[in-house]
């Protein structure tokens, strides 16, 4: 398996993004998660596809994934695809269409991530992870940052790994250096860190530390 790392800009200064968002990938991070909500699908409000136009023109090289936390998925592809997302990452239980949706994605030229809820079981997820890139668990109930990690997602993470052995797993929520290590043993590869890199006064040794436990886990 090969760790990517890919640090939250829920917390980031949206004032400040450009910077903060360059400042993050010269720190070694592999990718930047971009957290889209609509106030719908979750009760909070962030940003949406003309901040990452922006954003991109400004870090024209990173890999950008779209965390959509959104009722409506399909509404959005094409203007993400349009504003340089590279990995549209949708929730299962935002769409009825999930085979329509993945061609959708696909179409635009995006790679595709589903994501589940902690309340939802992973069994919803299986017939759907050969048709995608990528299979997120949530470790926090979606829409807040600095919420505390749910451990109890590892059997989730546990079994896809063990039935699905080329999967890219992420795991999105709470990850700091005290839990990756049980999120590496249990399987996932793919890191969100959010607090953990964005609030750290040292971001390369916040992100260096992250990839050292991982890879101890291991």
């Amino acid at each position: 398996m090969k760790l990517s790392i890919g640090p939250s800009i829920l917390n980031s200064d949206l004032s400040n993004l450009a910077q903060e968002c360059q400042e993050i990938m010269d720190s070694g991070a592999d990718f930047l998660h971009l957290d889209v909500m609509d106030g719908h699908f979750v009760p909070n409000l962030t940003f949406g596809h003309p901040v990452v136009k922006c954003l991109r023109t400004k870090i024209p090289d990173a890999m950008f994934e779209a965390h959509m936390m959104v009722s409506h998925p399909e509404k959005w592809v094409q203007p993400m695809a349009d504003a340089g997302v590279n990995r549209y990452t949708f929730h299962l239980e935002a769409t009825n269409d999930i085979e329509a949706l993945v061609r959708k994605i696909q179409e635009a030229g995006m790679k595709v991530g589903i994501g589940i809820k902690p309340n939802t079981p992973v069994d919803d997820v299986i017939q759907y992870v050969d048709l995608c890139d990528l299979v997120l668990i949530m470790t926090v109930e979606p829409g807040f940052g600095g919420q505390k990690f749910m451990q109890n997602m590892m059997p989730k993470i546990k079994f896809l790994r063990s039935q699905f052995p080329n999967v890219d797993i992420e795991v999105d929520g709470g990850v700091s250096h005290i839990n990756i290590g049980c999120c590496a043993q249990a399987g996932a590869n793919v890191i969100v860190a959010g607090t953990a890199v964005t609030g750290a006064k040292n971001k390369p040794e916040a992100i260096k530390g992250l990839r050292d436990e991982w890879n101890k886990a291991i």
